[in-house]
């Protein structure tokens, strides 16, 4: 896998990727859910994620809804899954979007990265984070750097024992660092967090 090799150029990043199998970036079906999914894990552990979700699925007999069916659905109904009010707007939000904008896997995947963030970032709950997150599971784009990303954070300052007392400073390093990664970032990012817990 050519990734492996560009990415140890970084000696630090090398050790990492030695502990490592490597990872495979698998793009994903049905985009508009997958956000919404994305959405209601926010702040959640990976296990209550899960079975937010898998209620969420039982809503609809198990199965993916449409972006229709989901924005169909009463706004107490999906609160009743374990979603705070706001969690349960942005979710209809993104089924709103995805409806007016006609949405699709098909359309999305011809976009770039950054028109993917400027287009869906448009809706109310929607950050760049989650976009980014959307990049990299859903649509399989291997350059793709979380620079907010809370475990990348504590990874890279681990790592390459950076200073985040200044934020800024902290991040613009963060983004010297991921530069020299290019056009594999993701990859580096997958590797990171599993070190992070790894670790």
């Amino acid at each position: 896998m050519n990734y492996i090799e560009h990415l140890s150029k970084d000696t630090k990043l090398r050790k990492v990727l030695s502990e490592q199998d490597p990872v495979e970036l698998t793009p994903r079906k049905n985009i508009p859910l997958r956000l919404c999914a994305s959405i209601m894990s926010q702040q959640l552990s990976t296990k209550v994620a899960k079975v937010i979700f898998h209620r969420f699925l039982d809503l609809y007999g198990g199965k993916e809804p449409t972006p229709r069916q989901i924005a169909e659905t009463p706004f107490e109904t999906l609160r009743g899954i374990g979603l705070s009010n706001a969690k349960t707007q942005y979710v209809l939000n993104v089924a709103q979007f995805a409806i007016e904008h006609k949405l699709d896997d098909k359309k999305l995947k011809k976009m770039s990265d950054e028109e993917i963030v400027a287009l869906l970032t448009q809706i109310k709950g929607v950050g760049r984070w989650t976009v980014e997150m959307l990049l990299m599971f859903t649509l399989g784009r291997e350059d793709v750097f979380a620079v907010d990303d809370y475990g990348i954070q504590s990874a890279m300052k681990k790592l390459y024992k950076l200073d985040d007392s200044n934020k800024k400073e902290f991040k613009q390093k963060m983004q010297a660092i991921a530069a020299k990664w290019s056009p594999y970032r993701t990859y580096a990012c997958r590797h990171l967090w599993q070190w992070k817990d790894d670790g």
